[in-house]
């Protein structure tokens, strides 16, 4: 399979790029170094540039060299991945909504009982799949209640602690914005927001808070996934996210789903499920069944 977006360029014409970069010269054979005429770094940089573009036939990588470079929905996954939602957060317990960033590692942000108890049968889950059979690497968010969650599957699964990545920005709760602090239930008016698009952002607020559109984060986890796919080669990553939304959209552009439709994808506090590319899982699939999206986010 090749990577249609990453080539590189070979030259036509010797004598044209001869033409166009010239060595060092000199006014005599036995004149002092001093007296080389140097040529600027962004001299050379400039006409590489200019034979690339004129003069280049593309030749096409395979895709294991632009790792990089990555794309949703995937050509073809490097890892295997297991997408785990982190136990009821204390203030989810209070039926609040808490996105706030400045606040994710507070212990108020920390796992409840119930949400502790809901960690560790996921650990168990984890451990009956085989998620870390042969070890595996777990990136949690920093938020207090994710990283605990990846603290609970280590020891369950006995992996070291020096497995677990925290990641600090890219697996944030989505920021729900004017949402902050209001009850639970009002987070459907934010999915019926989505539904109508995934670049609708739910009201601002001046708190702090982020106000963030699907879009906004389906960004942040390709950001995620180009990572992991670049540092790592046929290693198992367990993805852990303080909330449902991070996992949804990186689930829907994963398989290439429509992205206004993420929601129909929620994961429970707790819930544990492996990355199949190939298909949606057949019980979040909606009756119609028709909501591929082969280049997301733009799906109309």
């Amino acid at each position: 399979m090749l990577a249609a977006t990453t080539f590189v360029a070979t030259n036509k014409s010797s004598s044209s790029s001869s033409s166009l970069i010239s060595p060092p010269i000199f006014s005599s054979r036995n004149q002092k170094q001093k007296d080389v005429i140097s040529i600027k770094r962004r001299d050379i940089l400039t006409s590489i540039s200019i034979i690339l573009l004129n003069y280049g036939n593309p030749i096409y990588l395979p895709v294991s060299q632009a790792r990089g470079l990555f794309q949703m929905p995937p050509v073809k996954l490097t890892n295997r991945y297991y997408l785990v939602r982190a136990g009821e957060s204390e203030y989810e317990s209070l039926g609040i909504i808490n996105t706030n960033p400045v606040a994710k590692t507070s212990v108020d942000n920390g796992l409840s009982e119930i949400g502790k108890k809901q960690t560790v049968r996921a650990a168990f889950d984890l451990k009956s799949m085989g998620a870390c059979e042969n070890s595996c690497w777990i990136w949690p968010s920093i938020t207090q209640r994710a990283y605990q969650a990846a603290e609970i599957i280590a020891s369950v699964n006995g992996i070291n602690r020096s497995r677990i990545v925290p990641e600090y920005s890219f697996l944030d709760a989505r920021g729900l914005g004017a949402y902050e602090g209001k009850n639970l239930d009002s987070i459907s008016e934010v999915y019926a927001l989505d539904s109508l698009s995934p670049n609708i952002k739910p009201p601002p607020i001046n708190d702090g808070t982020p106000n963030e559109s699907v879009q906004d984060v389906f960004v942040r986890v390709t950001q995620l996934m180009s990572i992991l796919e670049t540092q790592y080669a046929g290693d198992t990553v367990i993805i852990v996210s303080p909330d449902s939304d991070n996992l949804t959209v990186l689930q829907a552009g994963l398989v290439g789903l429509e992205l206004k439709r993420h929601s129909d994808l929620a994961f429970r506090p707790g819930e544990v499920r492996f990355v199949d590319t190939s298909s949606v899982p057949t019980y979040k699939q909606p009756a119609s069944a028709v909501y591929k999206c082969f280049n997301p986010p733009n799906c109309n």
